[in-house]
């Protein structure tokens, strides 16, 4: 009996992952999610810090769309390192603007018990480069 239940978690844990999905996953849908000017699904992504700090998702929506335009209606968006910094979980992404402007962030994450969350986002300065 105790072997079953075992392979039955076992079997279970990857479809549970995969609901979730990694840090790259929950930006890609919270990216989703502003496309298609969903702001309560795009508020669901960030951390209960982030979620308490704006309280609601048109608050978080105003906040992106005036600091962050290019997050708020992005172009092209390229997942590239993940990494551990100073213990922190940090995704790097590339966003292109509409005028064809590449822009880096990283993106900090912290594993809930909802999954993945973001918890920040900072500008990296890099030198501008058309698409």
């Amino acid at each position: 009996m105790r072997y079953a239940l075992a392979l039955i978690v076992l079997m279970l844990a990857p479809a549970a992952q995969a609901q979730t999905g990694g840090p790259a996953d929950v930006i890609a849908r919270q990216f989703d999610a502003f496309r298609a000017d969903d702001l309560d699904r795009a508020f669901s992504f960030a951390s209960p810090m982030i979620r308490g700090m704006y309280g609601t998702p048109q608050n978080f929506g105003l906040m992106v769309e005036r600091g962050y335009p290019m997050v708020r209606d992005p172009g092209p968006v390229r997942m590239l390192d993940l990494r551990e910094e100073g213990g922190k979980t940090l995704q790097r992404v590339e966003v292109t603007d509409g005028k064809g402007m590449i822009h880096l962030f990283d993106y900090e994450m912290i594993e809930t018990e909802n999954g993945w969350k973001i918890n920040g986002v900072r500008f990296i300065e890099s030198p501008p480069m058309a698409a």
